[in-house]
């Protein structure tokens, strides 16, 4: 399936899966709670995103300096980026994936996923990359 088609189908069916999932929440615990559960996930994401972005913009610097290439630091970067992202978003089922990216081991799970996509574009054309000498 293109990946137009994936992107589309996501951009219809999650905001029609979160609208439900905050219906039935606040048919269970009320509309008050519901607001303010949403509004404490937003607040949280935000601030564990900024802080674990900080920590790894600090350790590509690192890497930089010591002549490294900040490969995974990248990755991550990506994933505390989405999970943020995520979390901000409103809805349960969006932020429970942003919590599973926020979370050190599901992250680096995440990052070997990615790292292994990205590594098949490679090899398959989709991707090119060039080493500067």
């Amino acid at each position: 399936m293109p990946v137009f088609r994936i992107l589309i189908l996501l951009i219809l069916l999650v905001p029609a899966v979160e609208i439900w999932g905050l219906i039935t929440a606040g048919k269970v615990i009320g509309a008050t709670p519901t607001v303010l559960l949403v509004i404490a996930t937003g607040v949280a994401g935000g601030y564990l995103a900024r802080k674990q972005g900080l920590q790894t913009l600090h350790l590509a610097r690192l890497q930089l300096s010591r002549g490294e290439l900040p490969g995974d630091a990248l990755l991550e970067g990506v994933c505390i980026l989405a999970g943020g992202f995520l979390l901000l978003t409103p809805g349960f089922f969006t932020d429970v994936l942003g919590a599973l990216l926020l979370l050190p081991y599901t992250r680096g799970m995440a990052k070997l996923l990615l790292k292994r996509k990205l590594f098949q574009y490679i090899d398959e054309g989709r991707i090119h990359w060039y080493i500067r000498r």
